[in-house]
């Protein structure tokens, strides 16, 4: 069943997920008629499982309560500077954060907050720097790129154009040194680089 507040590759919130397989929180968004008023309040980004312990969310976005926003796979949700929540998804949370570390130079003793702020500004100044264009073939399996104006998953050797329902047929680039706009913010990019697993939709791997 479609679910609301479906967030596409670049964090923006639109009315429906057709395909939900994760959930995400970025604060209380929606006013007491459930109409999202604000695209976030918290710097804390996260992604979540959509059942946990057999918490009941429902209604959706309560009055007062955080608004649940849904995304097609953790890839999407990555590229929308969403990271993995540190509750329902503790083993996911501590790799992240252990790669996300590493592969930006940061030591193990850095506080939730501070890499949650970090990734904030990334996702504010989107795209102001050259640390988001790269060649693809330098970029790692599972990160969201801008090729002729489209969202595609990059697969380390083939795009795939992303719709809120799953990914389309392999492309590939005429020239993999070409250079493209990334949509998953560079830290991100590099903590997958270093190792991060990402969970990808059912038809990212079709064909």
């Amino acid at each position: 069943m479609p679910l609301p507040n479906g967030v596409d590759p670049v964090g923006v919130i639109h009315p429906v997920c057709p395909s939900a397989g994760w959930m995400g929180n970025r604060g209380l968004l929606h006013d007491d008629a459930a109409r999202i008023a604000r695209a976030w309040r918290l710097k804390a980004w996260i992604t979540c499982r959509l059942s946990y312990k057999g918490w009941s969310r429902q209604p959706l976005m309560k009055p007062g309560r955080y608004t649940e926003l849904f995304f097609l796979d953790e890839a999407t949700a990555l590229s929308a500077g969403h990271r993995p929540c540190a509750m329902c998804r503790r083993a996911d949370y501590l790799a992240f954060k252990s790669h996300w570390l590493t592969a930006n130079g940061f030591d193990a003793d850095m506080l939730a907050a501070e890499l949650d702020g970090r990734l904030h500004e990334e996702r504010i100044h989107r795209g102001a720097s050259d640390a988001w264009r790269h060649p693809l073939a330098a970029l790692p399996a599972g990160v969201m790129v801008s090729w002729n104006d489209v969202a595609c998953l990059w697969d380390g050797t083939a795009l795939r154009a992303w719709s809120s329902t799953g990914y389309g047929e392999k492309r590939l680039p005429d020239d993999p040194r070409t250079a493209v706009n990334l949509l998953t913010p560079p830290s991100i990019v590099d903590t997958i680089r270093h190792g991060y697993h990402v969970q990808l939709h059912a038809s990212a791997t079709n064909g």
